[in-house]
């Protein structure tokens, strides 16, 4: 009995520290994608409200860019064409407000096309 317990038990186990490993670089995936440089161009503007933060890129050329929050933390990188806007987090019930833009990586980035 004992013998077949952990022939059941052993597989399932297996697949709990499987998923648990390929879902760890999830979790620390925005400060791997926190790679900045410097700020973003005067151009490249944003716009906040509790729910979503509105980035608009006025400058002639592709930008990439991420958004700070107080709380330390980082959005992904995301590619905006000239003329375009990406859609961030806004600030939320907890107040965690946008401290800034930066340029990205633009090897790391998430297209935007809207």
């Amino acid at each position: 009995m004992a013998n077949q317990m952990t022939r059941i038990l052993r597989p399932l186990v297996q697949a709990t520290v499987t998923a648990a490993g390929l879902l760890m670089p999830l979790a620390t995936a925005p400060a791997a994608l926190a790679t900045t440089s410097s700020p973003a161009p005067e151009c490249v503007k944003y716009f906040q409200s509790w729910r979503y933060t509105d980035v608009h890129n006025g400058c002639g050329d592709t930008a990439s860019v991420t958004v700070e929050y107080t709380n330390g933390e980082w959005a992904p990188c995301r590619l905006i064409e000239p003329g375009g806007w990406a859609t961030f987090s806004g600030y939320g019930t907890g107040g965690n407000y946008v401290t800034g833009l930066r340029t990205c990586d633009p090897a790391i980035v998430t297209a935007d096309s809207s």
